[in-house]
């Protein structure tokens, strides 16, 4: 049998890989925010650039990652962010192999008109078009991801030193809205700017500077959730929370 810091590790990366490669994959649908919850269009401007807020269905999922990056710094230190980080990192490049491979084998010839009686003429070309990611966009995920949970566990740590363990609000949300602002920027030039589509600056400026506005709005917001899973975890593990929290403090 595992101990509870050993089971409560595998649930929090079980958790945190799943966030992150559904992320990836969902990322490809833009939604429109205001219809979504009912308003009217906002109509920003911003850099020249004006339009509704649109995002991809990705950023639904980034928060939830972004709190479970905070709980398992908290626990189990640097290490154990860094070591999730890259197995993540490492999965989606699987995943996407693998959805690359399905999209090269054959369809069978009734498969590809399956689904006409739901508007989809050729199920391939539908099936391509969702899992075949360009690779300026995967590249640009990847990296920016990496470089996110790299100076997000950086940042959390250096506050944790000057705090200790009071204020775990400011390392956790502080940290978060550091990184993801590098990390907004980072994924759209990488696929947008120095991709294909060679989007102006302008562009990239507006549409990063929207996504960013959105993350730092969803990390306030979902603050509480980093206490009350303290809470929970603290319960949960009693002695051995503490030990683990002073473990990760030191490296």
């Amino acid at each position: 049998m595992l101990s509870r810091p050993a089971r409560l590790f595998a649930v929090l990366a079980a958790f945190f890989l799943t966030n992150a490669i559904m992320a990836e994959f969902v990322g490809i649908k833009i939604f429109a925010l205001e219809p979504t919850l009912g308003f009217p269009p906002v109509n920003w401007s911003l850099f020249g650039v004006s339009g509704t807020l649109n995002f991809t269905a990705g950023v639904l999922l980034w928060p939830f990652v972004f709190v479970m990056t905070d709980v398992i710094n908290e626990y189990y230190g640097r290490r154990g962010v860094r070591f999730i980080s890259w197995l993540a990192a490492g999965l989606i490049i699987y995943a996407f192999l693998f959805a690359y491979l399905a999209i090269g084998i054959e369809p069978a010839d009734w498969w590809i008109t399956s689904y006409q009686t739901q508007g989809i003429a050729d199920a391939q070309a539908a099936f391509a078009g969702l899992f075949g990611q360009g690779l300026w966009v995967i590249g640009g995920s990847l990296t920016a991801f990496m470089i996110g949970q790299l100076l997000d566990v950086t940042i959390y740590h250096r506050i944790r030193r000057v705090t200790g363990e009071r204020r775990v609000w400011l390392r956790a949300t502080g940290s978060t809205l550091v990184s993801q602002f590098i990390d907004s920027y980072v994924v759209l030039y990488i696929a947008f700017v120095l991709g294909p589509q060679q989007w102006p600056m302008s562009q990239f400026l507006a549409v990063g500077s929207v996504n960013y506005l959105y993350k730092f709005c969803a990390a306030i917001l979902m603050t509480p959730l980093i206490y009350l899973a303290h809470a929970l975890i603290d319960r949960w593990l009693g002695a051995d929370a503490e030990r683990l929290k002073s473990e990760a403090s030191a490296g």
